[in-house]
């Protein structure tokens, strides 16, 4: 798995600047988080369905090899093909192989983070097959050449007069500048369906695998995920290993969680049950079903002690919570899996240092975690992680640690550093309300945002004054 993790820092720093980008980016997450919030209160079992779902993700994962096995068998009995991909190169060969075999030329794809994490579409296009997004956010992403920000609404990164000017660059639309969101689509679902009736096979991701029945469910808010699946006579799908869940019950309680806290909604407008290629007695629907179960580092997830990371719905909650993600959004991470679940599983898949500034693109509020629908605990992730990639960081970050820790651990030199620094910045403090500029290291937290005050007594100081007196 590629990635420019590694360029957070100075990727972060020019995402700073495009307040375009800031601005739709925070517009976007606001409008979510606003209808996550109202769900949840009108929700009063919210906090029980929330655990009963944490405890189906964990189970599903202790079980895993298990039901993987089980999966196979019956999707195998009910006509469809299992393959099982150990990283993104085999993915892509198997997927290529599948299409000269059957010598497919055209297909078209509904929303699927698999599929970006292995980059299959350039891979397709370099060997002569065409493959066009359907999703309505990865649509308009492809064809202005750019990348995902997020893991539900990819294009969110884009304010509306850009995506107008793309339909009119790249697709050749006549518009207005007053054109409707409602006109775009209803162009780009046009554009589309002539793609879906050419199409001689359809991709897809999955939100879920049902172990007892072999059944892969993809949830979607549009039309073109069933039409991706339904309409070509070839369909192949690419999961994670980890999207597997032992019981139709367990479904009942997932879904309602991805729902609310993918998207504020009760339910997602579309919910795709496919259970493998259609049946003698059935009118429409493709003669081949192919799974693809991908590993590419989900196994050295699951051996690690970030095995909780697996547990993830990808609603992206995380995300437009994040106080640092709402600031530079997606492309900044240099990963398909941005955020704070991405901050742990990037590392994870891709080898921590490989992805060594991510953990600490964070400020460990635990919003992520409280957002959760499945309560993972990413903070404390995070902080081992931290911990894990001590030894890449600068000499200089390793040795400053070193002596903050050391000076928090012997009380005579906690008490003089907070004395000495009091006094050295009261006269600033006491000018301005507020530190302005800390030294270096230090300036580099001032170069953002002010630095609260040494108070003048320190709490220890004022406990022994009050000791003395009782």
């Amino acid at each position: 798995m590629e990635t420019t993790a590694n360029k957070f820092p100075q990727a972060a720093t020019i995402a700073l600047g495009n307040i375009a980008v800031r601005g739709a980016v925070e517009r976007s997450t606001r409008y979510v988080t606003d209808r996550v919030s109202q769900m949840r209160e009108e929700m009063p079992h919210y906090a029980a369905l929330r655990q009963q779902g944490r405890g189906a993700k964990l189970r599903a994962l202790q079980q895993l090899p298990a039901m993987l096995e089980q999966f196979e068998a019956r999707l195998s009995a009910n006509g469809g093909h299992t393959h099982w991909a150990r990283d993104a190169a085999e993915a892509n060969q198997l997927i290529l192989e599948i299409c000269r075999a059957n010598h497919l030329k055209r297909g078209v794809k509904s929303k699927s983070m698999a599929t970006e994490e292995i980059e299959l579409v350039p891979f397709l296009e370099g060997h002569g097959i065409e493959i066009i997004e359907t999703d309505l956010g990865e649509f308009i992403v492809q064809i202005s050449g750019d990348r995902p920000s997020h893991i539900v609404m990819p294009v969110m990164h884009r304010p509306q007069e850009e995506i107008l000017n793309i339909f009119r660059e790249k697709l050749g639309m006549e518009a207005r500048a007053e054109t409707t969101a409602e006109e775009m689509t209803a162009f780009a679902r046009q554009y589309l369906r002539e793609k879906f009736l050419s199409a001689d096979f359809g991709m897809s991701g999955g939100n879920f695998l049902i172990a007892e029945t072999g059944s892969l469910v993809i949830i979607t808010n549009e039309g073109n995920g069933r039409l991706s699946t339904s309409l070509p006579d070839v369909h192949i799908a690419v999961v994670g290993i980890e999207k597997i869940i032992p019981t139709w019950r367990d479904f009942a309680t997932l879904v309602q969680l991805l729902a609310m806290s993918g998207a504020g909604q009760t339910l997602t407008v579309y919910v795709n049950i496919i259970n493998g290629p259609k049946a003698e007695s059935d009118e429409d629907g493709p003669s081949q079903f192919h799974l693809i179960l991908l590993d590419n580092g989900r196994s050295q997830i699951y051996a690690s002690e970030y095995r909780e990371a697996l547990a993830c719905l990808r609603c992206g909650a995380c995300l437009n919570v994040c106080p640092v993600y709402r600031n530079v959004g997606g492309h900044a991470y240099g990963s398909v899996y941005s955020g704070p679940i991405g901050s742990v599983v990037t590392p994870g898949l891709a080898g921590k240092e490989a992805a060594q500034y991510l953990p600490f693109a964070s400020s460990l509020c635990g919003a992520c975690q409280q957002a959760c629908p499945v309560d993972i605990h990413i903070p404390d992730m995070l902080l081992r992680l931290r911990r894990d990639l001590q030894s890449a960081q600068p000499t200089h970050w390793r040795l400053g640690m070193k002596g903050w820790a050391f000076a928090n651990r012997h009380p005579l030199l906690f008490h003089a550093g907070g004395q000495l620094a009091e006094r050295v910045t009261r006269g600033q403090a006491r000018r301005a309300g507020a530190l302005k500029q800390l030294p270096p290291p230090f300036d580099r937290w001032t170069e953002q945002r002010d630095f609260p005050p040494f108070a003048p007594q320190s709490f220890r100081s004022w406990w022994q004054e009050r000791s003395q007196k009782n």
